[in-house]
C-alpha cells in the first residue's frame, strides 16, 4: 500500500463521511437548507507551460464542480490569462506589478521596495479574504526547483498568512515537499505550511522531508499524485510484435537551479548521453517517440534531434508537442515502454501501465517508481551510464507483461486512496 498510517487514521470517518457528503450533494449541507455558495481559491504556479502543474489544476477544478457545482472558483496564479481561457475561471496575478513610474516608484526603491511589497500583501488580503478556503493543488509546491526566496518562496508565505489572518482556510492537497536546499528559502515555504488547517501528501519522502527540517507532520496524510485521478486514454493495440515502441521524454534540465552556472554543460551532458541512448533503439528496430512535459522542452527536443541526426542522418523520430497531461497520456497510448525525466511524464506513463525507466532529477521520481514496482529502474539525469540504461531496458522489455499486471495492481490500490482523499475532503475542507 503506498498511504501509511497516517492516512489509515481516516478510515473510521470514512464510512460516517460518505453518507454526509452524498447529502451534501443532494441537499447543500445534510439538513434540506439551500446553503450559501461557497467561495473557494486555487492557488499555485498556473498557467506558466508546466503539464504537471496544469493537471494538477485540472484535477481539482473537476473535482470541485463535479462535488460542488454551485461553488464559485477562482485562482490565483502565475499567468491568469492562460489559465482564465484553458479553465473558464475567475483569475488574479499571484504578484502584483507594483508602482512602475514617477515619485511612487522613487519612493519604493529609496525604501528596498518595501511599501510595494506591503502594498501587495494588501492586494492579496484584500482578495483572499473573499475565500472560505485557499486550496494549493499538488504540484511540487514545497520546493525551491529552479526558485530564488524572492519568487515563489515568498508568494506562498505572502498568500497563507493573507488567508490565514482573513479566516480563510488554507488546504494543501497531496503536495509534493523538498528538497529545499536554500535555507531562507526553506524558512519561508515551512512557516506558510504550518499556517494550513489541512495538509496531505503525494508521497512518503515529502511528509518525510518536511518531519526532517522539525515540521510535525503526524496527523497529515499521504495520498497519490492528483494526476492519478484524471480520466486516461484507452492504449493502443501493438501492430508489429517485434518492434517496441519506446517512448522517450526529454527536458530542458540544467541543474536544480537552472540560473546557476554550468547549467548548459550538464544540458549538453544529458542530451548527448539521451541521443546515444535513442540511436541504439533505432538499430535494434524500434520505434522512438519523444515526450514532453513543459512548454521549455521544445528545446530540449531540438537538440536531441540535432544529436541523434548528426550520429544516424536518415534517423526518423515521431514527435507532436502536447498541452496537457490529456495530450501527454494520448502519446503514451501509442507507446509500449517509457523512459523519461520529469516527474508528471512518469505519472502519465505509470497511468496508461506503461513499464518505465526514470532518469529522474529528485528523489520524487525513485519513490513513485519503488511504489510502483519499478524501484531498479531509477537513474540520475546527470549521472547516469548508457551502457548501464541499455542493459536495463533489454531486461524491462523482456519482463514487459510481468511489469504491466504489477502496475495495474497498484493503480487499483491508489483509485482506492484518491476516493478517501475525495470523502475528505468534502467533509472537512470544502464543506
Amino acid at each position: 500500500m503506498i498511504a501509511t498510517n497516517d492516512a489509515d487514521s481516516f478510515e473510521s470517518l470514512a464510512a460516517a463521511d460518505a453518507t454526509r457528503a452524498a447529502s451534501h450533494r443532494a441537499s447543500g449541507d445534510g439538513t434540506g437548507l439551500r446553503r450559501t455558495p461557497r467561495r473557494i481559491a486555487l492557488f499555485g504556479l498556473f498557467g506558466c507551460g508546466n503539464l504537471g502543474n496544469e493537471g494538477s489544476l485540472e484535477a481539482m477544478v473537476g473535482f470541485l464542480r463535479r462535488e460542488r457545482p454551485g461553488a464559485e472558483l477562482f485562482c490565483i496564479c502565475q499567468e491568469p490569462e492562460v489559465v482564465r481561457e484553458v479553465f473558464g475561471l475567475e483569475t488574479l496575478p499571484i504578484r502584483g506589478n507594483g508602482p512602475t513610474s514617477g515619485l511612487s516608484r522613487r519612493i519604493n526603491r529609496l525604501f528596498l521596495k518595501i511599501p510595494g511589497k506591503i502594498a501587495d500583501f494588501a492586494r492579496a488580503f484584500s482578495h483572499v479574504r473573499k475565500a472560505d478556503v485557499m486550496i494549493i493543488p499538488g504540484t511540487g509546491i514545497l520546493d525551491d526547483f529552479g526558485e530564488r526566496p524572492a519568487g515563489m518562496p515568498y508568494d506562498i508565505l505572502k498568500w497563507c498568512l493573507a488567508a490565514r489572518l482573513a479566516g480563510t482556510h488554507i488546504a494543501f492537497v497531496s503536495i509534493g515537499a523538498g528538497p529545499i536546499r536554500n535555507r531562507l528559502s526553506r524558512l519561508l515555504m515551512i512557516s506558510a505550511a504550518r499556517l494550513a488547517r489541512y495538509r496531505s501528501y503525494r508521497d512518503l519522502q515529502s511528509k518525510e522531508f518536511m518531519e526532517s527540517v522539525g515540521f510535525d507532520a503526524r496527523n497529515d496524510p499521504i495520498y497519490p499524485d492528483l494526476a492519478f485521478g484524471l480520466p486516461a486514454p484507452t492504449p493502443v493495440p501493438q501492430i508489429a510484435p517485434n518492434t517496441l515502441r519506446v517512448g522517450v521524454g526529454v527536458m530542458a534540465y540544467r541543474g536544480w537551479y537552472g540560473f546557476a552556472d554550468g547549467g548548459q554543460s550538464i544540458f549538453s551532458r544529458y542530451i548527448g548521453k539521451l541521443a546515444i541512448f535513442v540511436v541504439h533503439l533505432l538499430d535494434c528496430g524500434h520505434e522512438v517517440r519523444l515526450l514532453t512535459g513543459d512548454d521549455d522542452d521544445g528545446v530540449a527536443v531540438d537538440a536531441l534531434l540535432a544529436a541523434v541526426r548528426s550520429l544516424r542522418p536518415d534517423s526518423k523520430l515521431a514527435y507532436r508537442p502536447v498541452h496537457s497531461l490529456g495530450d501527454v497520456m494520448g502519446q503514451m497510448a501509442l507507446t509500449d515502454l517509457v523512459v523519461a525525466t520529469r516527474f508528471h511524464n512518469i505519472v502519465c506513463a505509470l497511468k496508461m501501465r506503461r513499464p518505465t525507466i526514470s532518469l529522474g532529477y529528485a528523489r520524487k521520481n525513485d519513490v513513485l517508481m519503488d511504489q510502483m514496482g519499478l524501484g531498479e529502474y531509477c537513474h540520475n539525469i546527470e549521472t547516469f551510464d548508457v551502457d548501464g540504461l541499455i542493459a536495463q531496458f533489454s531486461r524491462l522489455a523482456a519482463a514487459r507483461q510481468a511489469y504491466e499486471r504489477t502496475i495495474a495492481e497498484r493503480l487499483a490500490e491508489l483509485g482506492g486512496q484518491i476516493e478517501r482523499q475525495c470523502v475528505q475532503l468534502l467533509s472537512s475542507v470544502v464543506g
